[in-house]
Parts: structure tokens; C-alpha cells; sequence
């Protein structure tokens, strides 16, 4: 078998389009948002990769046949003279830095030919702990994308995220550089405890001004409602926690 495997039922024409990557990691912010813009804009799918850089194993459908864990294209053709879109989205992410690198220079190589110059990532910046107001951080790849996201919400703050971007969406900038396609990560806080459709909203909200979409958000809401029940209830514990440490302190002051 191939390293990488990539099967196209069509090859879309398209005008001058731009790249969202959404794929798993902290809190599936990005794949969250991806899915719903896939689902809210009626994209269409017209590629799927597969690799042997993904787990190895199958997922069982609803209907009980199976499929190989991949990675999606979909496209999108916009009107009044607005960059089209393409949008990819998956089951996983590389298992080992081999394979982030490679999958992620596929990817490149593929949207290359379609003729994107532009690129968003999407994703989490887990802070650790629970969060009632997301800000949208971001990173480009030149200062003129900066300025121009800062004008969507989007924040640019020193020291942040310390770590780095890890995975497609930093490996699609960074290598994205090489190829003089630009590109901005939007990374939505989050706790990292849960998947988070709050976060995925705000990251959406500032990628939908900058794209002038405009999109839905009750699905989310309805998903964020479900998880507000849970962190509810995780809160209580954090409070608890801390409260217990406070009397420890005390007792052993």
C-alpha cells in the first residue's frame, strides 16, 4: 500500500478558492466548526484521502457496513463574485510527526493545483480551565493577515499559545510559506476537558466576517447547551477542589 492514498470523484473548477482546515484535536474546535459550515453551506464532497498514517482500523456506519478512517474534501461555489471555498475535514489527525509532515504537504500539494493561495486552520488552545467567554487567538503568516483578522475579533496576543501550534494547523502554515501561500490559524479557548461547540462558535463567528458568510448556529447551540449540562456539574467539583486545598493550606499554616 501507498503511503497516502487520494481518490477524487470530481475535479472541481473553482475561483480563486480558499482552504478551512478543520480537523481533530483540543476540544475538536475545528472539526466542530468545519462540519457545521460543511453542513450549513450544503458543501459537496469531491475528494478523500486515506494513509497509512492513520490508525489502523475501520469505523462501522449506521447502517452497519464499514469504512476506512479518512480525510474529506468538500467544496463550496460562491456568487457575486466571492472566492470559493474548499474545506477539509476528517477522522484523525497523523499519528507520528512522519506523518503529520507528509499528510500535511498532500494536502498542500492537492490545493495547490486547485489554485488556493489563501488558507484558514482551525482549531483549540486549551487553557486548562473552564472558560465562559472564548476569545478567537490567531497566528499568520505575514503581518498584513494579522491586521487585517484583528478586524474581525480575532486576537494576537504575545506569549500566546507559548507552545507553539501543533499538528495540520501549524504544519499547513508553516510549509504553506514555502509554497507563498498565505495563511492564518484561528485557534478558539477551550478547557480541553470536553469537545467544545462554544469555542467552535466564536472561531466561526470571526471565520464567517472574514469570508462574508453568513451561517446558522442553532445545531451548535443546541450540542453547547448539552455540554453546558456536564461542565455544570464539572465545576462544582473544580470549586470543591479548590476549596478542600484552601483548608489543607490552612491547616497547615
Amino acid at each position: 500500500m501507498k503511503e497516502i492514498i487520494v481518490e477524487f470523484t470530481e475535479k472541481p473548477k473553482l475561483k480563486d478558492p480558499i482552504l478551512v482546515e478543520g480537523l481533530p484535536g483540543v476540544g475538536n474546535v475545528g472539526k466542530l466548526a468545519a462540519e457545521h459550515m460543511i453542513d450549513e453551506l450544503k458543501a459537496k464532497k469531491f475528494g478523500t484521502l486515506i494513509s497509512k498514517f492513520f490508525p489502523p482500523q475501520v469505523l462501522v456506519k449506521d447502517d452497519g457496513t464499514i469504512r476506512l478512517v479518512s480525510n474529506d474534501f468538500y467544496y463550496l461555489k460562491r456568487k457575486d463574485k466571492k472566492r470559493d471555498l474548499i474545506l477539509l475535514v476528517g477522522d484523525y489527525q497523523g499519528l507520528t510527526p512522519e506523518g503529520q509532515y507528509e499528510l500535511s504537504w498532500e494536502v498542500l500539494d492537492i490545493i495547490e493545483q486547485l489554485g488556493v493561495k489563501r488558507i484558514f486552520t482551525l482549531g483549540g488552545y486549551g487553557i486548562g480551565k473552564m472558560v465562559e467567554e472564548p476569545r478567537v487567538l490567531g497566528a499568520a503568516t505575514n503581518k498584513k493577515f494579522v491586521e487585517e483578522m484583528k478586524k474581525h475579533g480575532v486576537v494576537f496576543q504575545q506569549g500566546e499559545p507559548g507552545s507553539g501550534i501543533v499538528g495540520a494547523s501549524g504544519l499547513l502554515l508553516g510549509l504553506g510559506v514555502m509554497r507563498n501561500i498565505e495563511a492564518c490559524c484561528l485557534m478558539g479557548e477551550t478547557s480541553g476537558y470536553f469537545v467544545d461547540p462554544k469555542s467552535a462558535r466564536k472561531v466561526l463567528e470571526a471565520l464567517c466576517s472574514a469570508l462574508e458568510v453568513k451561517i446558522e448556529f442553532s445545531a451548535l447551540e443546541d450540542k453547547a447547551a448539552q455540554i453546558d449540562k456536564i461542565t455544570s456539574r464539572f465545576k462544582e467539583i473544580e470549586k470543591d477542589l479548590s476549596e478542600n486545598k484552601a483548608d489543607d493550606l490552612r491547616y497547615i499554616g
